[in-house]
């Protein structure tokens, strides 16, 4: 690796990473320019073994050697955990930071021919409920997600530690046709669950097997929900199973809940 000091906040060598906690200005400016940041060593080994090219790294100066397998071309800027702070607006508590090159992403006919059950998102504009969804998608065997176009950004950097790199392990697209997309999805041969707390709804653990072979379970951002017409667009409306008077959940804690029951084995009982 090619280790570079940084000994302030106007150094133009570290653009990517000034002002990290400012949410409007690097939605602004990541996916226009390509790049969005990692945080943590194993968030970015994560990264970095999904296949995203490493653009640089800024380190604090005492954890340098951590990365001294990394390839003889790559960046590392070091500095003092007074500097990192400078920079970022935040204390680095991990100690580190890269930037990576986005890819392209797939198309949504490309998603979905190389998927069986989906995660449908429509308005999931906190990156903290994203980044946890992705996590429960990725581990409870969600193939892919598909994002409308108010979604929030995958790889906008809170998302992606609280997903820990689960944002890297499933494939996701986001759609600008919307609803449209969702007759797509339908035509594709997958079932459109909508989760919703509709009284005419059908609990989790009754879905028929036809509904279970290919799920696309949509879910609506923490308040709102899904909206009239994506909800119209569906093919049945699912609900968990509550009591104690409780009719709703943070979405992320419900979305793990039912991509577990679609999921699992029908010889779990």
């Amino acid at each position: 690796m090619v280790l570079l000091r940084v000994e302030g906040a106007d150094d133009p060598r570290i653009g990517d990473y000034r002002a990290l906690t400012d949410l409007e200005l690097r939605t602004k400016w990541e996916p226009p320019n390509g790049l969005f940041i990692a945080e943590g060593e194993l968030v970015i080994r994560r990264a970095l073994r999904a296949g995203y090219r490493l653009r640089s790294v800024l380190v604090d100066e005492k954890r340098a050697d951590q990365f001294a397998d990394l390839p003889a071309d790559a960046v590392v800027y070091a500095a003092t955990p007074e500097v990192l702070e400078s920079i970022t607006g935040f204390h680095v508590h991990r100690g580190v930071l890269a930037s990576f090159h986005r890819r392209e992403l797939p198309s949504l006919a490309e998603l979905l021919a190389g998927a069986r059950r989906l995660a449908v998102l429509e308005g999931l504009n906190t990156h903290t409920n994203l980044g946890a969804l992705f996590r429960s998608a990725a581990a409870l065997g969600i193939d892919a997600v598909v994002l409308s176009p108010t979604c929030a950004d995958p790889l906008y950097r809170r998302a992606v530690r609280v997903s820990m790199g689960a944002v890297f392990a499933i494939p996701y697209v986001k759609v600008e046709d919307w609803p449209g997309a969702l007759k797509t999805i339908s035509a594709a041969g997958f079932r459109l669950l909508a989760l919703t707390p509709a009284d005419d709804a059908v609990p989790l653990p009754e879905l028929t097997a036809a509904d279970r072979a290919r799920p696309a379970l949509m879910l609506g951002a923490e308040g709102p929900g899904l909206t009239r017409a994506a909800l119209a667009a569906s093919d049945v409306r699912v609900v968990i199973p509550m009591q104690s008077g409780v009719d709703s959940l943070n979405v992320a804690t419900a979305a793990a809940i039912a991509f577990w029951e679609l999921c699992r084995s029908p010889s779990a009982g």
